[in-house]
């Protein structure tokens, strides 16, 4: 299903890819896309692929981005409302790396904090781009906010949360229920 989706999706998407990396690059400099190391099945570190909404910086600072946050550029504020600077990671489905369908994947910083079976239960599919904790935290930026500490609230309020939704999809996870994420995942988009 990953596969077949995948490439039905990313022919008719590749022009729009090549206009929104065009745009991402003449708004601020630096590469379209933005790497980043995220865990992976079975704990396999691999990079994630996602279009650049940040000015480039050394990545020190904070994991986590608030609303707001001034490191993220005009095109990437657009971008990160629309989810269209996730689109990249169908390359990373196409690799094997992710699933359309899974627990959203975390940098090693933040998955070092799970406890080891909930981590092992976790990881023990593939992550994915969306899952039901990504539809319900769509305004995730907004939440983290009104914090004082965007970091400490995600670690705090939002983890928690995002892993029990993680551990309810691995133990219920099932081909009509991922095709059901997918749907509340476009409905989700277009509202």
């Amino acid at each position: 299903m990953d596969l077949a989706l995948t490439l039905a999706a990313l022919l008719p998407a590749l022009p729009l890819m090549a206009a929104i990396a065009l745009w991402v690059r003449l708004d601020s400099p630096g590469p379209a896309l933005f790497r980043q190391e995220r865990v992976g099945r079975g704990g396999v570190p691999f990079r994630i692929h996602k279009f650049r909404t940040m000015h480039v910086h050394d990545g020190s600072g904070p994991q986590v981005t608030a609303a707001g946050d001034a490191r993220i550029t005009r095109a990437g504020r657009w971008l990160r409302a629309t989810k269209l600077d996730e689109l990249p990671q169908l390359i990373d489905v196409l690799k094997g790396d992710m699933s359309l369908v899974g627990p959203r994947p975390e940098v090693p910083r933040y998955m070092a904090l799970y406890a080891d079976d909930v981590r092992r239960r976790i990881l023990s599919v593939r992550p994915g781009i969306t899952d039901q904790a990504a539809i319900e935290f769509r305004d995730e930026e907004r939440l983290l906010a009104d914090a004082t500490d965007p970091e400490r609230a995600y670690i705090e309020r939002v983890m928690p949360v995002k892993q029990r939704y993680y551990l309810d999809y691995v133990a219920q996870r099932t081909l009509a229920g991922d095709l059901r994420i997918l749907f509340d995942t476009v409905r989700a988009l277009l509202r």
